[in-house]
């Protein structure tokens, strides 16, 4: 099934083929509540035994639109993991100290060790977002960016870094959608900003930055998947299982004792000492 949605090397990438909408053929969440259940108890597992072995970390990173749910699917999907071996990062507007360095620099530092998974609410692909749409670079610059970024998950790749890359989809309907939920919602207005509907005008040259992205950056190793974001039970679903079967295909195991275990009960060992 993830087949479908999973970008690979050197594919053109045209986000007008892939519908918002599509569920899999699945009715309703009623369907996939148990399965869902289940992916939950087997992520637990599975980050516990991440947390054992120390032998990879975990990079979920998480692109999209405004409105296609960054926020809520970090909260839904992964909130039932050990907050000792997880944490989240979001990525604004750079800092003047972050602005001082090279574009990888704040997302470098905080890379998920060995043992651990972090969640990415956006990332390093912003600079070759919403700079190249502003025209704040030019479009030489972007593609040296491009670079760097395959170079630098290369390098993450070499050094036992799992990168999991979702590009939540969804319509521009949808997103106004979203928009005008906020302006209704006593609980929503505070994530209202005027730039959400600036940054509108801009829809197509987004759509047309993230295809040149996705297209240059998904590779064998770290493909990027295109999740239909409109309906968010299946957005949920989607990345849950996908995050499950990328981490199903490590090698994870629980680390051999380096003590004897076999004499630790010993009688001899457990005598008092007289008195």
């Amino acid at each position: 099934m993830l087949n479908r949605f999973r970008l690979h090397q050197s594919e053109e990438v045209d986000l007008s083929s892939f519908d918002p909408e599509e569920t899999g053929g699945i009715e309703s969440k009623d369907q996939i509540r148990a399965e869902y259940e289940d992916l939950q108890e087997r992520l637990k597992e599975l980050q516990d035994k991440l947390y054992a072995g120390k032998s990879h970390a975990v990079l979920i990173i998480f692109q999209g639109m405004d409105c296609s749910g960054k926020d809520g699917v970090i909260k839904k999907v992964l909130a039932n993991l050990n907050p000792q071996g997880f944490r989240a990062e979001s990525f604004k507007k750079p800092t003047a100290d972050e602005a001082a360095h090279d574009f990888l620099w704040r997302t470098h530092k905080v890379m998920p060790a060995k043992g651990y998974m972090a969640a990415f609410n956006r990332s390093y692909y912003e600079d070759v977002l919403i700079t190249r749409v502003h025209g704040l670079i030019s479009d030489e610059e972007a593609d040296r960016r491009l670079d760097h970024i395959r170079h630098f998950e290369a390098l993450l790749l070499d050094n036992h870094v799992v990168i999991i890359k979702i590009f939540l989809h969804i319509s521009p309907e949808f997103q106004l959608g979203k928009i005008r939920e906020r302006l209704e919602s006593p609980e929503k207005l505070w994530k209202f900003d005027m730039s959400d509907l600036q940054e509108r005008r801009y829809w197509e040259e987004y759509r047309k930055a993230y295809e040149v992205a996705l297209a240059r950056s998904a590779k064998k190793r770290s493909p990027w998947y295109v999740v239909p974001a409109n309906k968010r039970w299946f957005r949920d679903y989607l990345v849950l299982r996908i995050i499950v079967e990328e981490l199903e295909a490590l090698p994870l195991q629980y680390p051999t004792p380096e003590i004897d275990l076999a004499g630790l009960f010993d009688d001899r060992n457990d005598r008092r000492p007289e008195a």
